[in-house]
């Protein structure tokens, strides 16, 4: 259905909220009636439900800023007398296109209005093909409107505007909280970034860059799993106990590792051969521009998945269409042609976050040691960027923390598997001051927690006492990966 009313009639109605509110507390259907009367800028409102059960409300609707954009939003409602005052907006994953239910669901219970957006990619990513709208709303659009639409809603459905706002994302809810905290400030008030996918579309380049090599050059589960273990028995010494011949906490390595740890492979799996040793050194060192040598991204992870580390190449329909072979694709004028086109739009790479710091706005990022889907060297790289920006540590710390967690892959992994609640950590830190220092993650198999690991703000790490057989936090290394050259990570555009 359409709800567009008159802004006159939503006016009158929203003023009848006041001038009986001395008498008695609007009820449902006086909130009902007031969201039914909304009108918000190029969006129609397509369906409010109320689930009495939960009870809450929850309000569908369509906003359309261009032509060939079409982005669905939904935001869930608790009763006024089960809301605790905060609205968060939570992210999306992978290619986005629809709307995940559970997170929402999870999310009112516990209080909070709470929105999401399929980003504007339903019914799949084939809808961003040649579509430069869609490209707008993936890379950063989407988030902001649902964001300024969600705060209409509550202020409408309440009488009030939320008093703190906050998201939190991974992977792809990620680069949606890293956009937010870069181009709309003023949006949140603290941002929870798992496993952000920010640095976009030089992390596409290396899912085809690895699927060019794979294809040419498979690996049984049998060799992979080989070459797993050899580098976690050759990093071992740099472990402590609990993770040492297990999973690597700390992967970042030099040429001279890398060679060690194919060398050791080979001594272990008499099948891997020359061509797969070849193979290895490109995966492990990530592509490079084929003319320049320029560095597009970084390797997998040693100790990580190749499994997980390729497909996902929708962008590259994107640009070239869905008739051009994903096999042809150089990395030569075609990865120039594909950054121009969507990076200014999908990348969230700029280092100046003053204006969110200086409204008070806090941010916390995690990326796990394990995961190949969204390795962690462009994270860790960012961090050094606004370390570099705001010039120092300690600046940056008071506003933004990172958490290199060990083991941990993008969902599951060989070492932490249950992270910290990373949203109820930045609001107790936007709230109440508290901020993060040691956090707690865990593996957790068949319900069961099997260890728990104290984890440490970048750059400490976790350490092991042996004489008294604890953990303590130890200073570790600052940077270490190759940062990626600067054309490929081009300034935003609008």
């Amino acid at each position: 259905m359409n709800t567009k009313i008159t802004s006159l009639c939503a006016a009158a109605l929203l003023g009848c909220f006041s001038a009986s509110a001395q008498q008695a507390s609007p009820t449902i259907d006086d909130r009902l009636a007031t969201l039914k009367a909304l009108q918000i800028d190029a969006a129609t409102i397509t369906q409010i439900e109320r689930d009495a059960k939960s009870p809450r409300t929850i309000v569908k609707l369509v906003l359309q800023p261009a032509k060939g954009s079409n982005i669905n939003v939904e935001v869930w409602l608790p009763d006024a007398e089960k809301w605790n005052g905060r609205l968060v907006g939570l992210g999306n994953g992978g290619a986005a296109g629809k709307i995940n239910p559970s997170g929402l669901s999870g999310s009112s219970a516990a209080g909070y209005a709470a929105a999401t957006t399929d980003m504007g990619t339903a019914p799949n990513p084939d809808s961003g093909v040649g579509n430069h709208e869609v490209w707008k709303d993936f890379g950063f659009r989407a988030t902001h409107l649902m964001t300024v639409a969600a705060k209409q809603i509550v202020r409408t459905y309440y009488g009030k505007a939320p008093e703190f706002s906050y998201f939190s994302g991974g992977s792809t809810g990620g680069q949606q909280a890293l956009q937010e905290a870069q181009r709309y400030p003023e949006d949140y008030d603290g941002i929870a970034a798992a496993i952000p996918a920010h640095c976009r579309t030089p992390l596409h380049a290396y899912f085809l860059w690895n699927d060019q090599i794979l294809k040419k050059c498979p690996f049984t589960k049998e060799q992979e799993a080989g070459v797993t273990a050899a580098a976690n028995e050759y990093l071992a010494k740099r472990e402590i106990p609990l993770a040492a011949g297990k999973f690597v906490s700390d992967p970042r390595c030099t040429a001279q590792d890398i060679e060690a740890v194919i060398a050791l492979a080979r001594q272990k799996d008499t099948t891997l051969t020359d061509e797969h040793a070849a193979a290895l050194r490109k995966l492990f060192d990530g592509p490079r521009h084929a003319v320049t040598g320029e560095r597009i991204f970084n390797g997998i992870p040693l100790g990580s998945s190749f499994e997980s580390a390729h497909g996902n190449l929708y962008l590259f329909k994107w640009v070239f269409g869905p008739d051009k072979p994903l096999e042809e694709i150089n990395f030569g004028a075609d990865i120039d042609t594909y950054t121009a086109a969507l990076a200014p739009y999908l990348n969230a790479e700029n280092p100046d976050l003053t204006a969110f710091e200086k409204r008070g706005g806090k941010l916390i990022a995690t990326v796990g040691s394990a995961d190949s889907v969204v390795p962690y060297h462009a994270t860790l790289d960012y961090y050094e960027r606004v370390i570099e920006r705001f010039g120092g540590l300690e600046k940056v710390q008071s506003f933004f923390r990172l958490y290199l967690i060990p083991g941990m892959a993008h969902g599951g992994g060989p070492g932490v598997n249950q992270p910290p609640s990373l949203l109820e950590t930045v609001r107790a830190w936007r709230e109440q001051g508290a901020a993060p220092g040691t956090l707690t993650g865990r593996r957790v198999v068949d319900g069961k927690v099997e260890w728990e690991l104290p984890l440490q703000p970048y750059p400490l790490k976790t350490g092991w006492n042996a004489t008294t057989s604890t953990f303590q936090p130890v200073e570790g290394p600052r940077g270490g990966v190759e940062r990626v050259a600067e054309r490929f990570r081009p300034p935003a555009a609008e």
